[in-house]
């Protein structure tokens, strides 16, 4: 699919995505189109895969079996037994998508809503008891369909989604072309268009693309050569799944995404996220929880090659004393303070991190320099543990909700340099490095790829990096406040005063003549002069 062929796919998907807004916030609307798009998904996707069962059958289309003949019935069996193995779901013909888009066009008998629930229903029941079903239970329970939103009488309601079904049953989502990710691409799009529209709740579920593109190439860095397959990637605050996402683009293959979402909403987008991104639900492990106060237990002794992370800036959580003994915060001697749980967030995922692992996180600036249990903490992970390894100094105002400037951490337990263990920080200042692109800062295409080549080369460059000593670090007392660091002092152009002076006797004397001038005038008019003529 050409560049234009993409775009106009995203906006035909955001035109019918504004069929539903009506009277809904756009975290609203998103749920029901995000969840149709998902469903027209699900069906293609079990279409093609049911004829691919049929190709030595009477019968080689889908759509052609009678579900309600006996030989049907027995078809139908074996290919919901060999669906809910391989895609994990099951839907019958009269079920698709596409049949439901056709009854609800019709002039007569277009009543759709009741199927609709029942269909979307079925989906979830067909996976009990199959390993699918943690990956499809209660997916679409932000649909509803009995929303006022939609329309105040049930016809009305049921005009608007037959309305948008036409609108999305007439676009080819090109499934059977397996080299190209158009959908993903579509619904990573349509994210992102919510996200500008939700304001500060964006922060919940979505992390500005630039962002992610930097945080998934560095930890990625050590891949780009050699062996390119990532074991795991872990993103603790996952929102939509789309930073995880970003990762598995930066190598061939990622063996397992494993992520926590406290949102429950956010939570099932991540799911459907992944799916639609042809994600096998075997591969994907996501939790919905509070990852701090509730860490997943399917996850407790799993450690990650990859983690990334955009954590709800300076959150709240209880800095129960319980936690103190809790084996991610016991060695620190601090827990972070209740107001502020960034550096919770960060321990979290050091506990996580493999031994020969990368983890990169968004936090805002204020983790680099507050001190009292923060400054503890910091401490510990550079003079006890060597884990810090970059500090990235990003622009303000990147961020979706929020125009406070970010920074972005880049922690490892195994940092070796050729001859030695390392010990040094590489700081950057990337904070000058961006667009304004209507009331957000941008970072262009050039912004990212120097941080990242200066990132992978670790190298000091004139007020923009600088690679610390840890001598320097202990001297600041472990203040990584990068202006300490990275010198971006301008100095101004030096004042000729001999040429100031100059151009104040010629401002004088012009002033002197102008006024001889106006004098003269008021002279000639009979009125007094309005200022003191020598």
């Amino acid at each position: 699919m050409s560049e234009d062929q993409k775009k106009q796919l995203e906006s035909q998907l955001w035109n019918i995505a504004n069929t539903l807004r009506g009277k809904m916030g756009a975290d609203e609307f998103r749920d029901y189109i995000l969840g149709f798009i998902f469903f027209k998904y699900l069906s293609e996707k079990m279409h093609l895969y049911a004829n691919s069962l049929l190709t030595e059958e009477d019968i080689t289309e889908f759509t052609d079996i009678d579900e309600t003949s006996a030989d049907g019935k027995e078809m139908l069996e074996a290919i919901e037994e060999e669906s809910v193995a391989n895609l994990g779901y099951f839907l019958y013909p009269s079920e698709l998508f596409h049949a439901l888009a056709k009854k609800g066009a019709q002039a007569k008998d277009n009543f759709i809503l009741e199927d609709l629930t029942k269909v979307l229903k079925h989906i979830e029941t067909s996976t009990q008891g199959s390993d699918s079903e943690d990956d499809f239970e209660a997916l679409f329970e932000e649909i509803d369909l009995d929303s006022s939103k939609l329309g105040k009488t049930v016809n009305q309601r049921n005009d608007l989604i037959a309305k948008v079904f036409t609108h999305l049953d007439a676009i080819d989502f090109k499934l059977d072309d397996v080299e190209a990710d158009v959908l993903g691409d579509a619904y990573e799009y349509l994210i992102g268009q919510f996200a500008s529209g939700a304001g500060k709740k964006a922060g919940e579920f979505y992390t500005p693309q630039q962002v992610s593109t930097i945080l998934a190439k560095i930890v990625t860095a050590d891949k780009q050569s050699g062996e390119r397959t990532l074991k795991s990637v872990y993103d603790p605050t996952c929102g939509s799944g789309s930073l995880l996402l970003r990762v598995a683009k930066e190598v061939e293959d990622v063996d397992g995404f494993y992520g926590q979402e406290m949102n429950p909403t956010t939570y099932n987008l991540a799911r459907m996220n992944m799916i639609l991104h042809d994600v096998h639900f075997s591969r994907f492990d996501l939790r919905n929880e509070d990852t701090l106060e509730h860490p997943a237990k399917e996850h407790a002794d799993l450690r990650f090659e990859a983690i990334v992370a955009n954590p709800p800036f300076s959150a709240k959580w209880s800095a129960s004393t319980i936690h103190e003994t809790d084996e991610r915060f016991s060695d620190y001697g601090k827990l972070a303070p209740k107001t502020k749980a960034d550096f919770a967030f960060v321990q979290h995922m050091v506990h996580h991190l493999d031994e020969n692992g990368t983890m990169a996180c968004v936090l805002p600036h204020g983790v680099l320099f507050r001190g009292a249990a923060e400054g503890v903490i910091r401490k510990y992970l550079i003079a006890e543990r060597n884990y810090l390894h970059a500090v990235i100094g990003l622009p303000a105002n990147i961020f979706f909700g929020t125009g406070i400037p970010t920074c972005i951490l880049v922690l490892k337990k195994n940092r070796h340099g050729v001859d030695s263990k390392t010990d040094d920080v590489l700081f950057i200042d990337a904070s000058q490095g961006f667009e304004k692109v209507g009331n957000q800062n941008q970072l262009r295409t050039e912004d990212i790829e120097k941080i990242v080549s200066t990132y992978t080369a670790r190298e000091s460059l004139e007020k923009f990096s600088h690679l610390a000593t840890r001598a320097e670090i202990e001297e600041n007392d472990y203040n990584l406040n990068i202006p300490r660091y990275v010198d971006t002092f301008e100095e101004e152009e030096p004042v000729d005063l001999s040429a100031v002076a100059d151009e104040l006797v010629a401002l004088e004397n012009e002033m002197r003549t102008t006024n001889e001038t106006i004098s003269g005038f008021c002279k000639e008019l009979g009125i007094k002069t309005p200022f003191k003529h020598e």
